[in-house]
């Protein structure tokens, strides 16, 4: 299945590493979460994209200053906010929004869409600690990640939220009571697909 061709669909994926040790349930499609959208069994990567100036996403450097939450562009902060109302309805504290992350979630949705993958390690095999410590965040006891993609919905970051609640590894990352910060970092390529990264952390 073509990444260019899929409207309205959604891979959802997600990383938790706690003190070191490393955890992955990326299996979280089920063919019984349906009515809102259609989740696809498999991803099919397209041809990596070349990037020209007139990308709705503009590249993030890894050395640019962390971005606060009125910085965020509308999609980040939607699927910011969306991911504070479920834990608030089960009687979590709201997480902070973390600057740090959203500039290093910004860059793993930008390479996601450019490189033509959808998964917490890039191609070059770096892994999640390894991004965060290439972004200038050293200190962690417990870092974690929800990945996604969709295209062609109103609101892309509140119905990736609406999608990871649906599924029990992504759930558990937004409703830990181990996090106490969060950003959403995404990347609109030029034909309207939408990246999303959200990483939690407790330094």
């Amino acid at each position: 299945m073509n990444i260019g061709n899929t409207l309205k669909s959604l891979i959802p994926a997600v990383l938790l590493v706690t003190s070191g040790a490393f955890c992955q349930n990326a299996s979280a499609q089920n063919s019984n979460l349906q009515p809102t959208a259609r989740l696809i069994d498999s991803y099919t990567a397209p041809r990596a994209r070349r990037v020209t100036n007139n990308l709705a996403s503009p590249p993030v450097s890894p050395t640019a200053e962390a971005l606060n939450l009125e910085q965020a562009s509308d999609i980040e902060r939607a699927a910011f906010e969306a991911a504070n109302r479920e834990r608030q309805k089960v009687g979590l504290a709201p997480l902070v929004w973390d600057g740090e992350l959203c500039r290093m979630s910004r860059i793993h949705s930008a390479s996601m869409a450019r490189l033509g993958f959808l998964t917490h390690a890039t191609p070059e095999g770096s892994k999640l600690q390894e991004r965060a410590r290439a972004a200038g965040i050293l200190h962690f006891a417990v870092i974690g990640e929800n990945i996604a993609y969709n295209q062609g919905y109103e609101d892309p970051g509140a119905f990736a939220v609406e999608r990871w609640m649906v599924s029990p590894g992504h759930r558990a990352n937004i409703l830990s009571p181990e996090f106490r910060a969060m950003a959403v970092g995404t990347f609109v390529a030029p034909d309207g697909s939408v990246f999303l990264t959200q990483t939690f952390i407790l330094r």
